[in-house]
């Protein structure tokens, strides 16, 4: 039989996030996470089953595009997917990008030799509402900084400085060149614009390669 994984949406649309923001890619956006983040703005909705021909056949279809990236939900909870598919899509001179919410670093490993690039997330406690990950984190980061790897943490009104300082001590411990990608939740009040500008000085005079990037897509209405 051949394998599956649930699908939710196989589209092309631009990067909204991080240091790739504005480039054009086509996005497999796989059903399921094994955390719910208190700001998660993606839908659960339906899913197709798809085999890894099926979904190769639908990314093609798109037309020309250099990048694909597998997002979520939580892209590594259907690792032998995205390591059979990732190298068909090398095979066929794509560049994988890998968005992960950065904790699953046992699947990251099965998968690390198919992919490009890896967008990873800290799950600031303070910005979740969820338990911290660090230890996860900093595994995580121990086996993607083989590749290009940057780390992308949501900031919101209640995001404390501690998170931030924490963050630091992992990058700074394990690959202290990645960019530290600070992302605002909307609405962007004041009161936010001011943490930003805090925890980014914060991060510059700790030599992080901090930078502020709202989410294009958003901006713009596109997916």
């Amino acid at each position: 039989m051949d394998m599956k994984a649930k699908i939710t949406e196989i589209f092309k649309s631009i990067q909204g996030e991080g240091p790739y923001q504005g480039t054009e890619q086509i996005f497999v956006r796989f059903y399921g996470c094994n955390i719910h983040c208190s700001f998660c703005d993606t839908k659960s909705g339906s899913y197709h089953e798809k085999t890894v021909e099926e979904a190769l056949k639908d990314i093609l279809s798109l037309g020309v595009c250099s990048f694909v990236s597998l997002t979520g939900g939580e892209p590594l909870l259907h690792t032998d997917f995205v390591k059979a598919l990732s190298a068909r899509l090398k095979s066929e001179g794509k560049t994988v990008y890998l968005e992960t919410n950065g904790i699953m670093y046992e699947n990251l490993k099965e998968v690390i030799d198919f992919v490009d690039v890896i967008a990873m997330d800290f799950k600031l406690p303070s910005s979740t509402g969820l338990i911290n990950f660090w230890k996860s984190h900093e595994s995580f980061l121990k086996v993607a900084r083989s590749k290009e790897v940057f780390i992308k943490a949501v900031i919101g009104k209640d995001t404390y400085v501690e998170d931030i300082f924490e963050s630091i001590k992992i990058i700074k411990k394990i690959k202290p060149d990645a960019p530290f990608i600070l992302q605002p939740q909307n609405p962007l009040e004041e009161a936010l614009k001011q943490k930003l500008i805090l925890f980014s000085d914060i991060c510059q005079k700790e030599h992080i390669d901090v930078r502020t990037v709202c989410q294009l897509h958003k901006i713009l209405g596109v997916k």
